[in-house]
């Protein structure tokens, strides 16, 4: 894991499911502070992940780059303080 980051995703419109294309991501719930704890979760060989706190069902998709999302806007920047 070192030397590159983790992506991390938030889904603020409560999409029933997002589309990625990582298999290791964190997911956040949404902006804060409705944000939930930043989980950190792996796919492993599955092709999809429900995160514990939002529920949200996270699927891979090979044709996606790792900062993209379907639907989009679902991809999560923290602002600088």
């Amino acid at each position: 894991m070192a030397g590159h980051s983790i992506p991390h995703f938030q889904n603020d419109a409560g999409h029933k499911s997002i589309e990625i294309g990582v298999k290791e991501f964190m997911c956040v719930g949404a902006h804060p502070p409705y944000d939930h704890p930043h989980v950190y979760l792996d796919m492993g060989d599955d092709a999809e992940k429900v995160c514990p706190y939002c529920s949200t069902l996270y699927r891979y998709n090979s044709a996606l780059k790792a900062d993209e999302t379907k639907p989009e806007g679902c991809s999560f920047k923290p602002k600088a303080a």
